[in-house]
C-alpha cells in the first residue's frame, strides 16, 4: 500500500475497519450518454461502521488520537444544527470520551424536520450534550469558554474546530490519498480528477497535501464550495493544505494554482437547496441506489455532472468522486424533495 511515512508520527485512533470501496457508476454514465465517454467512479466514504459513516471519521482518527495523547476526557466541537462532523464526534463516545456539541443555527430554517430530525436526532441517541446557539454566534469562542469551565471542574476538554478541519484533522485525508493511490494501482486505473465537496476545506486540503507528498501533485483534486464563496474557500483550502503539508515534512509549499475550488453549485448559501442538487440526488438514488446528502455531496455531484455535460472534462477520462456521507441529513430536507 502507498504510504506517507510522516503520518506514523501522529497519535491515531483507528475508527475505520479498512479501506472504503471504489465503485463504478455505470447507470449514471448511461444516463449522461455515450457521447461523453467518461468513466465515473465513487469512493464510498459513507460506508463506515461507526455512527452512520462519513468523511469526518478520517479526521477524527487523528483528532481523537491527539485528544487522548493530551489526556482529555471530553471533546467539544462546533458546527451547524445538522452537522455531520458533530454527529460522528458524538458517535466517538464509544471511546469513553464525553462529548459536547456547540451547534449554531446557520441555515434559516425553523421547521420540525430541520430542527429535530436527521443528524440532531442521532446526536441525542449518541448521548452528546448539545448547546443550541442562535445564528451569528461565535461557536468556537463558546466552545473555548466551555472548555475553561470544564477545566475549573477538574476535567480536561479537547476543542475541535468546525468540520474537524485543523491541520491535524486534515491528516485523515492525506492518509486517504495514500489509500486511493493503492486502490488505483490494484484496479489498474488512473484518475484524472478526484472531486470532493468543500465545506470547512479540510477534505480537499488533506487530499491535496497527501497527493503532493506522494508525488502525484495537489492539482489532481477539485472541490465544489458549499459553505463559503469560491475565492474564500480557495484561500482557506490553500492555507490548510500548506499547513498539512508542513506537518508531513514537505520542503516546498503547495502552489496557489494547484488548488481549484468551483463556486457554481453553492446557490443561495450553505444548506440551502438548489434545483441541480435535487436532480443530482435523485439521479444517484434512482440509478445507483447511492444516497447523496443535500448539503455537501449532492451539490458537489451536481458540479461533476455539469462538468461532464459541458465538456469541461475530456472524453475518455476516469473521474473519482468521493462520497463524503451525510445521508441522515436527507430526513431533515424532506421538503426539498
Amino acid at each position: 500500500m502507498a504510504s506517507i511515512d510522516q503520518l506514523d508520527r501522529f497519535p491515531r485512533v483507528r475508527l475505520l475497519e479498512g479501506p472504503t470501496p471504489i465503485q463504478r457508476l455505470p447507470r449514471v454514465e448511461a444516463a449522461l450518454g455515450p457521447e461523453h465517454g467518461i468513466k465515473l467512479f465513487v469512493k464510498r466514504d459513507d460506508l463506515m461502521g461507526l455512527g452512520g459513516g462519513g468523511n469526518k471519521l478520517r479526521k477524527l482518527e487523528f483528532l481523537l488520537g491527539e485528544a487522548q495523547a493530551r489526556g482529555a476526557d471530553t471533546i467539544v466541537t462546533v458546527g451547524g444544527r445538522q452537522s455531520n462532523h458533530a454527529r460522528l464526534t458524538a458517535a466517538a463516545a464509544r471511546l469513553g470520551l464525553r462529548c459536547e456539541l456547540v451547534l449554531v443555527r446557520m441555515v434559516p430554517r425553523h421547521d420540525p424536520d430541520y430542527v429535530d430530525n436527521g443528524n440532531i436526532l442521532l446526536d441525542d441517541l449518541f448521548g452528546a450534550r448539545v448547546h443550541d446557539l442562535p445564528a451569528g454566534s461565535d461557536a468556537l469562542a463558546f466552545a473555548e469558554a466551555r472548555a475553561a469551565e470544564l477545566k475549573a471542574e477538574g476535567r480536561s476538554a479537547y476543542v475541535a474546530s468546525i468540520g474537524g478541519s485543523s491541520p491535524i484533522g486534515c491528516l485523515g485525508y492525506a492518509a486517504c490519498a495514500a489509500e486511493i493511490a493503492s486502490q488505483s494501482r490494484e484496479l489498474g486505473l488512473t484518475f484524472s480528477r478526484v472531486v470532493v465537496p468543500n465545506g470547512s476545506s479540510g477534505t480537499h486540503a488533506g487530499l491535496a497535501a497527501g497527493f503532493e507528498a506522494l508525488g502525484t501533485g495537489a492539482a489532481i483534486v477539485k472541490s465544489f464550495a458549499v459553505l463559503a464563496k469560491a475565492d474564500v474557500a480557495q484561500a482557506t483550502t490553500l492555507e490548510k493544505a500548506r499547513a498539512t503539508a508542513a506537518l508531513l515534512g514537505l520542503a516546498s509549499p503547495i502552489g496557489a494554482d494547484a488548488i481549484e475550488v468551483a463556486g457554481d453549485q453553492l446557490g443561495e448559501g450553505y444548506g440551502m437547496p438548489t434545483p441541480t442538487m435535487v436532480s443530482a440526488v435523485r439521479l444517484a438514488a434512482s440509478r445507483e441506489g447511492l444516497l447523496l446528502d443535500p448539503v455537501y455531496s449532492g451539490k458537489a455531484f451536481a458540479g461533476v455532472l455539469a462538468d461532464i455535460q459541458s465538456g469541461r472534462i475530456a472524453a475518455g477520462q476516469s473521474l473519482l468522486f468521493i462520497m463524503t456521507g451525510g445521508a441522515p441529513s436527507l430526513f431533515s430536507y424532506r421538503s426539498a424533495f
